[in-house]
């Protein structure tokens, strides 16, 4: 729902947000309560110590202080259980039952302090019991105090106070008016600023450059613009997911039409080349893994991985003229050495260095399989974050390529950096002259992946036999033409509902309208919606049948937002410009279709079954294409299935199973 406006400002808080929290608060003031209450009536007319009749005083007052907070945060918690996300009109009332409960912390501030005065005042000797529940109500009274502060600033949006400013022009949107284009350009740059200053507050540990700071404000405008168009708080994002999530569960049950592939055909023709291509996938995946360093190594042998490390690394010290970046104690190198299996004299060139735009890679000879093998690390610093964030498009020109496209700008660069040092240092020549009869074979996994293609794509003209393995890349990738250009060189490996792949503007912008319009329809609290979705999330079972608006509408409705999606909306998004129009063509896009890059595998989990510290996963593989990836899917799996152990694990099953088949 809309933001709940106290104090004449917008909070990142819903008024139906209080039910939780509320709760869990008067169940603590509760039992506060009658603990002292019980304390009051055990001790009633024993407090003659020295310093009781303070004592007397503080307790009764503490009584009737706690009974007020109770009664108005059991009006608060109700209220907050009124109406739906989208209907607060059963809850008008509550900003003025805020007023009084906050009003309440500053009584309760005070008895705290004269609470700890009258403890740490040693002139009193009353009974032990006494003091104890004393100074565990002064520190109850100030850790309440301080969450509340906290929960304060975490709710507290910057833009609150000009967030009404995008409510302008929803009908005419006509700013001819200097003063109100004026006016809605400071609003703009404000958040931009506000943005801009959180990225930089993520990243204040690195050293930060101009690079950073373009990058920074890049960024920040594609979250600004993202964000700018809707009335949501954190919490109905969740219960959007949540929803979403049931809903896809819901259709996935029901029965359907195939998936649309590329080939549904058995022929042996294509199962064979689906075969070699796992078979290569799964040997080349070993080196995009490697490229991850220590990191991975450890994290996937972790009660052995520092031993070996420690036992190994010192003696297969590389020299300083094959190596660039650091690699403290040797650790990167030595998982590659352990992870690939190849000796110090395979690698040609590795690069540990790490910056915005300039990330790791490796060159080594692979004599298995004739290959010189490129493996480009996937995300795994700050710096790797803001090259994936910089989201940009930009046209990719190349000479004898017949179309043109547009690329992602971040892993342009990243792949313009590693391109440079191939050929300007020359050590792909290097390579070549040690091995000429090698084809070349680049690599890599999810940020990695994306910079292997759009490397591939640079270096296709001057090594027509390369090939290019891409695992997991991010969706949001090569515009249409180019894509399908690397359909001749590039073989993209996608495992089950992986969120990155997925990854795209456009798709965020379909998820967005989904969540503004599932939440905006359903016909339950939002309470309700998060305490059934983390009971469905934790334990299972069937999806929950919300009932909603949208229930028994036709198709050609669905395409128009609804009374309770405008409320949610500050200015209408361009998610339902282009919806409206059938073709794209009439009113191009604000954000460009890309799209994945090659020819796509698809392994899906088949079925699972578990065993006590196991379980035994079966897949399948496919070939798709880029239509099946055109929608982001809610899943617990949709960050596990992206992660490269998870990626080689698929592979190797299925590796090993085309071996057993040909065995028998």
């Amino acid at each position: 729902m809309p933001g709940l406006v106290v104090f004449g400002r917008r909070w990142a808080i819903g008024s139906d947000d209080f039910v939780l929290p509320g709760a869990f608060e008067l169940f603590v003031r509760l039992v506060w309560w009658i603990g002292i209450l019980a304390l009051y009536t055990v001790h009633k007319g024993q407090f003659n110590c020295p310093g009781g009749g303070l004592l007397h005083s503080y307790l009764l007052v503490l009584l009737i202080l706690l009974a007020s907070i109770i009664c108005a945060l059991s009006a608060l918690v109700y209220i907050s259980m009124q109406g739906t996300i989208s209907n607060p009109g059963p809850r008008k009332s509550l900003p003025k039952l805020l007023y009084t409960r906050l009003l309440l912390y500053l009584p309760e501030f005070i008895w705290a302090v004269v609470g700890a005065v009258w403890v740490s005042d040693s002139s009193v000797h009353c009974e032990k019991t006494v003091i104890n529940v004393i100074i565990g109500t002064v520190i109850a009274s100030w850790v309440i105090i301080i969450f509340t502060i906290i929960g304060v600033v975490i709710v507290f949006d910057p833009l609150g106070g000009k967030k009404t400013f995008y409510l302008t022009d929803t009908v005419n949107r006509n700013l001819e008016s200097s003063q109100s284009g004026q006016l809605l350009y400071n609003v703009k740059n404000t958040a931009t600023r506000v943005w801009e200053k959180r990225i930089r507050l993520l990243c204040c540990c690195i050293v930060q450059d101009d690079d950073h700071r373009v990058a920074f404000t890049s960024i920040a405008e594609l979250f600004r613009t993202y964000f700018s168009d809707t009335d949501l708080v954190p919490s109905d994002i969740a219960a959007g997911l949540t929803l979403l999530h049931q809903e896809q569960d819901k259709m996935e049950s029901c029965p359907k039409e195939p998936e649309e592939v590329l080939c549904h055909s058995p022929s042996s023709l294509v199962a064979d080349d689906l075969d070699i291509e796992l078979e290569n996938a799964a040997h080349y995946m070993l080196f995009a893994a490697a490229a991850y360093g220590w990191p991975y190594y450890i994290y996937t042998n972790p009660f052995t991985a520092l031993c070996k490390l420690n036992g190994d690394c010192c003696g297969n010290r590389p020299t300083d003229s094959d190596t660039t970046g650091s690699d403290r104690h040797n650790f990167h190198f030595g998982s590659i050495l352990k992870i690939t299996g190849l000796q110090y004299r395979d690698f040609i060139h590795i690069s540990f260095h790490n910056k915005i735009y300039e990330i790791p890679f490796f060159v080594a000879l692979d004599h298995k399989k004739e290959a010189i093998v490129v493996a480009v690390r996937g995300t795994l610093s700050f710096e790797d974050i803001l090259t994936d964030l910089s989201a940009d498009c930009e046209d990719l020109t190349l000479e004898d390529v017949l179309e043109n496209g547009f690329v992602h700008k971040g892993i342009t660069q990243a792949a313009n950096y590693i391109y440079r040092k191939l050929i300007n240092d020359g050590i792909l020549n290097q390579a070549f002259t040690i091995v000429p009869e090698y084809k070349l074979v680049i690599v890599g996994h999810s940020l990695g992946g994306g910079t292997a293609s759009i490397l591939a794509i640079m270096l296709r003209n001057s090594f027509p036999t390369l090939r290019c393995y891409a695992f997991s890349p991010p969706g949001g990738l090569l515009s249409k033409s180019l894509a399908d250009y690397t359909k001749h060189f590039i073989i993209s490996v996608i495992v089950g509902k992986d969120l990155v792949a997925r990854l795209s503007m456009p798709n965020m912008e379909d998820l967005k309208r989904r969540i503004v319009r599932i939440v905006a329809n359903c016909n339950r609290p939002k309470y309700q919606i998060l305490l059934r979705g983390c009971w469905y999330e934790v334990f299972g079972g069937d999806p929950d049948n919300f009932p909603t608006e949208l229930d028994g509408r036709n198709h050609d409705a669905l395409t128009q937002p609804l009374l309770a999606e405008e409320s949610l909306m500050v200015h209408r998004s361009p998610s339902y410009s282009a919806l409206e129009d059938e073709s794209h063509l009439n009113s191009p896009p604000q954000y460009p279709h890309l799209y994945l890059p090659g020819k796509i595998i698809h392994i899906v989990e088949e079925s699972s079954s578990r065993k006590l510290c196991s379980s035994d996963i079966k897949y399948t593989a496919r070939w798709s294409n880029e239509s099946v990836f055109s929608s982001i899917l809610i899943s617990p799996k949709m960050i596990t299935d992206h992660m490269p152990d998870v990626v080689l694990k698929a592979l190797n099953s299925l590796s090993q199973e085309h071996g057993s088949c040909i065995s028998c």
